[in-house]
């Protein structure tokens, strides 16, 4: 599959992130580059549209192929029952019981045998994204190339019936690519640490007109008279969007404000609709809180809102590396989140955001910002250089390459 005439309507080159680089970053990429050249590369996954996993892709394939790779990017064939399945597993991995069935392992199985002509037979290195797609090493024996198994979320207290019908896929692979060195799991591979990155110049991240702004906002009839909170996250029990309404109801009572809960749904992820009903049943009309279902595709309106808020918040229970966090940092937004994951490489606590756990402290958080809002600019102001330094694309290619050379020793 083309990416870059599919997926991607934009003519990406290396060189469009120069702007937001420190000196010799665009050297390294070359250097490294120089020695890839032709190396085709084939990421799967199992969504072109929503989740974190399918927006790294959608910028990271068209600037690998703008470098001298061969990249492309293919989705899995499956049935909403496959899709059900792994959401369980999903859930599994954060620590949520899973009684893991024969008919689950089987629905598993047959799916992965439904894909396997899906691995292309030149590619030089075959990535798997997340649990969906693991099943597929089945068939390293007979591609030859390099295989990567890239674990996008927090495993550390993964089900052990789980791991254990997981693992063996996962141990055939040449290498392991976690977020965190705290992640890793002993597979008998090669092990690497590659946290992801946010796309600077992608319609969820760039500049905004002032024109585009109040566009967005008419179309959401948001309060211009008081400070908006916001949480951006796909309508999910592990990011806490209940906690968020709890802390803001009592912060509300002292300073007038307004929540916005802005999500939507994930191909792979059929358990959306369902919290996202709950949700409105808690809020129950309240006046004060606006609850944004958008489509995966809604970047733009996400930027806006992100562009606008006062105070983003990530109530996350778990979280594997956290986009959104990333998102509101580069806004230089003022940042609450909780300290789970991929999270607390982001927000160092007094420097870049504040860090809260429960809803007692992330309504006292959320008081202090809106009190103190010469402390919420310089924190999103940290906050905002902290990503550009370690947490966007041009930085998250340049890591990609140096593990694609040491693989290929």
């Amino acid at each position: 599959m083309d990416l870059n005439s599919k997926h991607d309507k934009r003519s990406i080159t290396v060189l469009d992130y120069a702007p937001f680089t420190d000196p010799g970053m665009m050297e390294g990429i070359n250097n490294l580059s120089a020695g890839l050249q032709g190396a085709v590369i084939q990421h799967i996954n199992s969504t072109f549209v929503g989740g974190g996993v399918a927006e790294i892709l959608q910028s990271l394939t068209p600037l690998m192929n703008s470098v001298g790779l061969q990249a492309r990017w293919d989705v899995l064939r499956a049935e909403c029952s496959f899709f059900e399945c792994t959401k369980a597993f999903h859930n599994a991995f954060h620590g949520e019981d899973l009684d893991l069935t024969e008919e689950m392992r089987e629905t598993y199985r047959q799916t992965t045998a439904d894909n396997l002509d899906l691995v292309a037979e030149d590619a030089d290195f075959v990535v798997l994204h997340d649990q969906q797609p693991l099943g597929l090493a089945e068939r390293k024996d007979r591609q030859g190339g390099k295989w990567i198994w890239y674990c996008h979320i927090d495993p550390i207290n993964v089900d052990r019936d789980l791991w254990s019908f997981l693992s063996r896929y996962a141990g055939r692979c040449d290498a392991a690519i976690y977020h965190m060195a705290e992640y890793a799991k002993d597979l008998g591979n090669r092990q690497f640490f590659l946290p992801p990155a946010i796309d600077p110049l992608s319609e969820k991240n760039r500049e905004v007109t002032e024109g585009e702004c109040a566009a967005v906002l008419a179309g959401f009839d948001l309060p211009q008279d008081v400070p908006v909170i916001l949480q951006v996250s796909r309508f999910d029990r592990l990011k806490n969007p209940f906690g968020v309404v709890d802390a803001f109801l009592a912060v509300t009572e002292e300073i007038p404000s307004h929540l916005v809960l802005a999500g939507g749904a994930a191909d792979d992820d059929p358990e959306g609709q369902e919290v996202l009903n709950e949700l409105l049943q808690k809020i129950d009309n309240h006046p004060s809180i606006t609850v944004l279902n958008l489509s995966p595709t809604s970047h733009l309106e996400i930027n806006v809102l992100q562009r606008t808020a006062d105070i983003i918040v990530q109530n996350s229970v778990r979280e594997g590396f956290g986009l959104t966090v990333t998102e509101a940092l580069w806004k230089a937004k003022p940042v609450v989140a909780t300290p789970v994951g991929g999270i607390l490489k982001q927000v160092i606590h007094e420097e870049t955001g504040l860090l809260a756990l429960g809803t007692a402290e992330l309504a006292a958080c959320l008081r202090r910002l809106l009190l103190n809002p010469e402390l919420a600019r310089e924190l999103g102001r940290k906050g905002r250089e902290h990503v550009r330094k370690k947490f966007i694309t041009p930085v998250y290619l340049y890591n990609w390459l140096s593990l694609l050379t040491e693989l290929n020793k």
